[in-house]
């Protein structure tokens, strides 16, 4: 058998395309057990996601984490499914669709975007695949991570390469490697945090939350906590916020190790102490709402900021699927398609 994966067999006359593959981090096929164990299994042997010694790992992973952990975590995937199945997939799978609507306005040359999980499925390499099966030979990879970080854009870059490492007939390629203070990136933001104050009135304090990595990582040269900062202050500033309106957080700490700061739990529970009428909290550096925001941001939050004595508790919702968001995502790949596509 080959190393090299099978060729697609394309008519000599089929145009050649420009291929978008659209990255995200990826779901359980659904909230269970069964399911969340080869899902977990993939995303915690990544080694840009643990740093630990394999060994070591290898013995925690498999005595302790993947006995329990599944179990856990179904009940909270089970708290936030939908009908369509998990909310990641539901609206990177919008997003990836309605980007491809979107570029047939400005494109006027072949295209094909597809949607690639970093883990479970459709997988990156069967998206890079289904690009190539369309003459893409030139394919853009679009992580949907606004700012950069060793542990998820990189590695659903590596994830990518991967695949090219076996092709035969390889594609030239582009990646994005951040937008984090991309003017339509903060644009869109600011927007929809401008948008749920129309409808519900603004807080005494807007709280930034972005996913946490340990501080080792930032100390070895990854510029993710300081693009964070920068994503916090571009779209405060954006709706006019003084520093004493808003916070900049970070969730999700796993392990002993210390991690960025200021950490949100501790932070949103000093605020209900505080005895604050109002918070708000966003996600910004998430594209589509998850786990992480619904269960642990919208309903954990809430429970911690209320029982330590405060008064309101909203949760804005990620972007999804609106309208300024694709248009933001359109600009983004026509920034980083310059010479490969034919403008209208």
């Amino acid at each position: 058998m080959s190393f090299y994966l099978k060729e697609p067999s394309i008519p000599e006359q089929e145009a050649e395309h420009t291929g978008i593959l659209v990255m995200n981090l990826g779901t359980p096929t659904a909230p269970t057990a069964k399911a969340l164990r080869p899902y977990l299994r993939q995303f915690l042997s990544d080694r840009r996601v643990i740093e630990i010694p394999r060994t070591i790992w290898w013995f925690i992973l498999n005595l302790f984490i993947l006995p329990l952990r599944p179990r856990q975590s179904a009940h909270k995937y089970a708290q936030i499914w939908q009908p369509e199945g998990s909310p990641l997939m539901v609206n990177s799978q919008k997003q990836a669709k309605l980007l491809a609507g979107y570029l047939h306005e400005r494109i006027a040359s072949p295209y094909a975007v597809e949607l690639g999980m970093r883990y479970g499925q459709p997988s990156i390499g069967s998206a890079i695949a289904k690009l190539k099966a369309r003459n893409c030979n030139r394919i853009l990879l679009f992580p949907l991570y606004p700012q950069y970080a060793a542990s998820s854009s990189a590695s659903a870059i590596d994830d990518a390469m991967r695949t090219l490492l076996r092709t035969r007939n390889m594609p030239e390629i582009r990646t994005i490697r951040d937008y984090h203070a991309h003017p339509a990136y903060i644009s869109a933001v600011a927007e929809s945090i401008r948008l749920y104050w129309q409808e519900h009135g603004k807080p005494e304090k807007l709280v930034l939350s972005f996913h946490g990595v340990p501080r080792r990582t930032r100390d070895l040269g990854d510029p993710y906590h300081g693009q964070c900062l920068v994503s916090g202050r571009l779209i405060a500033e954006a709706l006019g916020l003084s520093t004493d309106q808003y916070l900049i957080a970070f969730q999700s700490r796993f392990g002993a190790a210390e991690w960025l700061q200021p950490y949100f739990a501790p932070s949103i529970e000093e605020l209900g102490r505080q005895k604050l009428r109002r918070v708000d909290v966003v996600c910004p550096g998430f594209s589509s709402d998850c786990l992480e925001t619904l269960e642990e941001i919208a309903m954990e939050g809430k429970s911690l900021f209320l029982e330590a004595g405060g008064g309101e508790y909203h949760y804005i919702p990620a972007l999804n699927d609106r309208d300024t968001w694709i248009k933001a995502m359109c600009e983004i790949a026509i920034d980083n398609l310059q010479g490969w596509v034919t403008p209208r």
